[in-house]
């Protein structure tokens, strides 16, 4: 198990570095974002019943998401019924949240967390693996995800133990599009 998490922890190293070499959108994030598939535009995000910068087809329930100035793709996602902002993480095999989002998701973090969940680029990565509960984007959902907290850090991932749950993950051009 050990070895697996560290195998998933150079993965989200190197998807990571490749991520930061993307050319990033000159599009600001107030732009009007094109719904997927529907050939409409939407001047503000609440439109679609989604966030901004993610929005949700009706037709065939596809979830866009669009590129961020930083060149990454960001989710608003509902953990355990709490909205985490995610960095969608197409290398990472589980999900990865920071302590602070664990805590607004309801999921108890021990306090020292000491135990390693993987390797990365300084070293042991230490944390905890959790089940999570309830796991939604836009219309998809899944329950029983697993995923790991994380002792540090800020900024929780979206992983395949989500994403693997769409039929489809593709970009085009600054969009990310699940179906």
């Amino acid at each position: 198990m050990l070895r697996t998490y560290a195998i998933v922890l150079v993965l989200v190293a190197i998807a990571g570095s490749w991520l930061t070499r993307m050319p990033s959108s000159n599009a600001s994030s107030n732009d009007r974002i094109l719904i997927a598939g529907s050939g409409a535009t939407s001047a503000a995000a609440g439109e679609s019943g989604s966030s901004q910068g993610q929005k949700v087809d009706e037709l065939d329930q596809a979830i866009e998401l669009t590129r961020d100035e930083n060149g990454y793709f960001f989710a608003d996602v509902q953990i355990n019924g709490a909205p985490v902002h995610m960095l969608v993480d197409t290398g990472a095999s589980v999900i990865a949240l920071s302590r602070n989002d664990a805590q607004m998701a309801g999921i108890p973090t021990p306090i020292g967390m000491n135990d390693v969940v993987g390797e990365g680029a300084d070293g042991e990565v230490k944390g905890v693996e959790v089940r999570l509960e309830k796991v939604a984007l836009g219309e998809k959902s899944a329950e029983g995800i697993p995923a790991i907290v994380l002792n540090h850090g800020s900024q929780s991932l979206l992983g395949q133990s989500f994403l693997g749950k769409f039929a489809s993950v593709k970009i085009e051009g600054d969009k990310m599009i699940l179906r």
